[in-house]
């Protein structure tokens, strides 16, 4: 069965979507990195982790002082 991706946080700098990408894997989340949309001359990247570990990655990023 395929998981199911939910997007938990969506920034504009590919080098800060893989810093939190790495400090979700530190803390032990699989989660990967996506293009989500350009705006004007801006790409959009979203952190995308499995739903159900969707919840447990937002308290992350929280507990981080991510979000």
């Amino acid at each position: 069965c395929e998981n199911m991706w939910t997007a938990v946080h969506v920034v504009d700098s590919y080098n800060r979507a893989k810093e939190i990408e790495n400090k979700l894997i530190d803390e032990g989340f699989l989660v990967k990195v996506e293009v989500f949309t350009k705006e004007g001359d801006t790409l959009l990247y979203e952190i995308l982790a499995p739903e159900l570990e969707a919840e447990d990655v937002q308290l992350a990023l929280l507990d981080l002082g991510i979000i």
